[in-house]
């Protein structure tokens, strides 16, 4: 007998569950159909265990320094095989309590991959049985997610060549590592690797790691990634038919008018991401795809009934994003009042070390717009409590409409500012100005007293400059 649902969410990770939580609160009959875990890319193969290994990378290069606060620890010691398990122990636990939250939800769960048919059904292919399932929805949302690109010729094999996919799951650590893109998952892969005692090369086509990022911030990442010894080269195409296996790797790039050549242990391709979108039955519908769905600001398609979300969309591939996109989904399709969202009030997170975190226009971006911009921009080195943390390097800068001082973005590079940025995020939500954040009391000593004052550098009445 067929099912039938308010909503069938084909896609189980993060803005697909979110999305499922969000319509049964709604009072929506809801199913969602995973292929794989609940949780998806971000829990399983992306965010939370990334994390884990850099947390596990920036403990082990602490205690190898923890010298300079007066600790003495002479045998300090990389143990792999914990630092996964510690990994695969978050992850698990994170899985559980999303398998918690469909039940208390009364949320239906299919394992199983998903696809469209003509009629706007729903098939199930279950898995690990021969059998079929058919879920009649009023409704489809599509939450598929993406999966790393690669290169021709620079495919992910068991021995030599990986992407983020393989290389979470190591066992052990080589010795080099040649990392192809300096965008957001390389630089976070180059920090994790150089802490854990890797010799690491990035190599990167355009003319700046981090290139989505302010000027600024790319120049001063690039600037502490090479102090702690990583070799950036940049403005270098590689050439993947040059690529050679044996004693570790072996690949060349033009570099500066001329091919060198580059050796490691292991390769890392780190050069983006594609769609899930294969296998959805899509040409069953007037769904118009062009690379990725095309939605309106809701997130609906041609199709009326069928919605899109997440890394399937294009545009900004966060999990936070994904998860918004789809409450905002839900909400249109149930009739409710809701606000489309504004990218600009995305904040995006770079989980290196050090942090790197920004939220709304570049100084480049806002200038090409059109606005006149001023900036404010105040160093960690004055910073008490960066000090006592014994990280000083980076800055935070604010970028603001000259004549209204409204702030137009904010970007940040140091110390835990993945955990400050939402202050200014939720400043550019209140439309702020930049004196709104310069009359708000920062407590002494914080690392977001360095916030308060890029906010009075704007003016030139900074304190401790």
């Amino acid at each position: 007998m067929n099912q039938e649902y308010d909503i069938v969410i084909i896609g189980g990770g993060t803005g697909g569950y979110v999305a499922a939580i969000r319509a049964s609160q709604l009072g929506l009959k809801t199913a969602v159909v995973e292929r794989g875990k609940l949780g998806g890319t971000c829990l399983h193969a992306g965010c939370i265990p990334s994390k884990a290994l850099l947390r596990s990378a920036e403990v082990y290069s602490n205690a190898k320094n923890a010298d300079k606060f007066g600790v003495i620890a002479p045998e300090v010691g990389l143990d792999f095989s914990k630092v996964q398990a510690r990994k695969e122990e978050i992850t698990e636990r994170l899985y559980k309590g999303v398998q918690h939250l469909m039940k208390k939800g009364k949320i239906d769960v299919y394992e199983g991959k998903g696809s469209i048919l003509q009629s706007k059904d729903v098939l199930v292919k279950l898995n690990n049985e021969e059998r079929e399932m058919i879920l009649v929805p009023r409704n489809i949302l599509i939450a598929t997610g993406s999966r790393p690109r690669t290169l021709p010729g620079l495919e992910a094999d068991s021995e030599y060549v990986m992407t983020s996919d393989e290389a979470l799951q190591m066992k052990e650590l080589p010795n080099s590592i040649i990392i192809v893109g300096g965008g957001v998952i390389g630089i976070e892969w180059a920090s994790m690797l150089i802490d854990f005692g890797l010799e690491v090369t990035v190599i990167e086509y355009a003319e700046r790691i981090l290139p989505t990022e302010d000027k600024d911030i790319s120049k001063e990442v690039q600037r502490l990634m090479k102090k702690k010894g990583v070799k950036i080269v940049t403005g270098a195409k590689v050439l993947p038919e040059s690529l050679e296996k044996g004693d570790g790797v072996s690949i060349k790039a033009e570099y500066k008018g001329k091919e060198t050549t580059f050796t490691s242990e292991k390769l890392l391709v780190s050069v983006g991401r594609l769609p899930n979108i294969e296998g959805i039955h899509l040409e069953n519908t007037k769904v118009e795809v062009e690379r990725f769905i095309q939605t309106n600001e809701y997130y609906q398609t041609n199709e009326p009934n069928i919605y899109a979300i997440g890394d399937v969309i294009g545009g900004l591939q966060l999990a936070h994003v994904a998860s918004h996109e789809g409450i905002i989904a839900i909400e249109h399709m149930a009739g409710e009042k809701t606000v489309p969202l504004d990218p600009t009030l995305v904040s995006k997170c770079v989980y290196s070390s050090p942090e790197v975190a920004s939220v709304g226009l570049t100084e480049e971006e806002a200038i090409q717009k059109g606005y006149q911009v001023k900036t404010g921009k105040f160093s960690f080195r004055a910073i008490g409590k960066a000090l006592v943390f014994g990280e000083s390097d980076g800055f935070v800068k604010l970028v603001v409409e000259e004549e209204s001082n409204k702030l137009l973005g904010a970007h940040m590079v140091g110390p835990h500012v993945t955990d400050m940025i939402t202050e200014v995020g939720l400043a550019q939500v209140l439309n702020a100005t930049a004196m709104d954040i310069a009359h708000t009391i920062h407590p002494h000593p914080t690392l977001a007293e360095a916030i308060g004052e890029a906010a009075l550098a704007v003016y030139g009445k900074e304190i401790h400059s």
